[in-house]
């Protein structure tokens, strides 16, 4: 008859990692491991030895205390006339379940491990690719503040002189710092704009990819992220846009700057005088976003799909290592101001007249506010289909190279920043 030693009555079992064993009864899943033992030595006794793979002590004829860890190997030696005769198997089939939940738990630690890297790496990147939008906004607004002047000056003064007057006044009655009046809060209003449009944009589009299965963006999903980023970014950043015109406009000098003009606002009209004109504005920013961005995007797709292009890219990935950060740029640097300055121009002739009424509603007060259709009825009974184009040949003036730098420096920010497709 088969036989197990009694561990000590203090301790019915091993600590925890280690096999529990019972006494007074062997499992019939040990005894399958053995051969029918000879006549001889029936009566002998089995010893068990147990290695653990850390801490453990071996233990022979008995159970003993365990450090902590799991069994390497458990072998069964039946000592008989004929000599031992040994039988053993590994803990990897003996304690594979033990295993297996020791391998579930580690996996799930190195997924929550590599979840929060993750989630770190992307909010670094979404820092990086905010501050290159940004970056490209301050830019190309500082380089063309004087075109935006002469814009504002016929949009919202109503300027009837030619262009080159209107400039010669300018520069007589304020200077040459005349032409970047109002610019650092300009740039208050579309750093964070752009920023937030850039980003929006390529989130909006890489997700709408993903979610519908396609590997490349289509033309559709492009509208579609270009019109819902310009319709983000203006909900964030319309305020400033209003305190800006306000500025501009006669009287605003008088306001005190920007604090000046948001308390005035704020204590004469309440908070929400801060979105007015909200609704020509979305309507205005999803075409324009739409626009500007779906079509760059299309014409830098044509390119890189292209012989051209193709050789292009491959050229890149061969010399990566010894190309500085306008070498590294997709379409180069020429041709990402024209596809930039096309870009533009189409998204600012095609919703122009939203500007204008845009324009003209920040600029009404509480008293005599009109709803945007009677604003629009009213430009064209004063001045014709025409007057909802006053001022589109200096914005054009200023949309092509703003357009065309704009996107020249955010593409470059991003190789420079190293930004990740979102």
């Amino acid at each position: 008859m088969l036989h197990l030693i009694t561990p000590p009555e203090s301790s019915d079992s091993f600590l925890p990692g280690g096999l529990f064993l019972h006494g007074h009864t062997l499992p019939s899943s040990f005894t399958s491991y053995l051969p029918p033992p000879p006549p001889s030595s029936s009566s002998d006794p089995i010893k068990v030895s147990c290695f653990c793979r850390k801490t453990c002590r071996r233990v022979e004829g008995g159970v003993g205390g365990v450090g902590g860890g799991a069994f390497f190997s458990l072998s069964l030696s039946l000592n008989g006339a004929s000599g031992d005769q040994r039988y053993g198997k590994e803990s990897g089939e003996i304690l594979g379940h033990h295993h297996k939940k020791v391998e579930d738990v580690d996996d799930g630690l190195s997924e929550e491990k590599e979840k929060v890297e993750i989630n770190g790496s992307g909010a670094v990147n979404m820092s990086k690719h905010l501050w290159a939008g940004a970056f490209a906004a301050m830019v190309s607004r500082t380089f063309v503040a004087p075109l935006e002047r002469l814009k504002l000056e016929y949009i919202v003064r109503g300027e009837q002189k030619n262009l080159f007057e209107l400039i010669q006044e300018i520069a007589t009655s304020q200077g040459l710092r005349g032409f970047w009046k109002g610019n650092f809060v300009n740039i208050l209003r579309t750093a964070p704009f752009k920023a937030i449009n850039f980003y929006a944009y390529d989130t909006y589009k890489n997700k709408l990819t993903r979610m519908l299965g396609n590997e490349e963006s289509t033309n559709l999903e492009r509208f579609v992220a270009g019109a819902a980023s310009g319709i983000t970014a203006t909900l964030l950043c319309l305020p400033m846009d209003t305190i800006r015109t306000v500025m501009v406009a006669p009287g605003g000098e008088a306001l005190g700057g920007v604090i000046g003009a948001f308390r005035h606002m704020i204590r004469t009209e309440g908070f929400f005088s801060l979105y007015k004109g909200l609704v020509p504005s979305i309507i205005s920013m999803a075409p324009s976003g739409a626009v500007y961005y779906g079509v760059y995007d299309i014409l830098k797709s044509a390119y890189l799909h292209s012989p051209e292009g193709r050789k292009r890219i491959q050229r890149m990935k061969e010399e990566a290592q010894d190309l500085n950060a306008l070498e590294q740029l997709e379409l180069g640097p020429i041709r990402t101001l024209l596809y930039g300055a096309i870009a533009g121009c189409c998204s600012e002739a095609a919703t122009y007249p939203f500007e204008v009424v845009r324009r003209q509603l920040q600029m009404q007060v509480r008293a005599t506010r009109l709803n945007a259709l009677a604003t629009c009825v009213k430009i064209v009974e004063q001045g014709g289909v025409p007057a909802l184009y006053a001022g589109l040949i200096p914005s054009l003036l200023q949309v092509l190279p703003s357009a065309a730098i704009s996107y020249f420096v955010y593409e470059f920010m991003k190789v420079v920043l190293k930004v990740e497709s979102t």
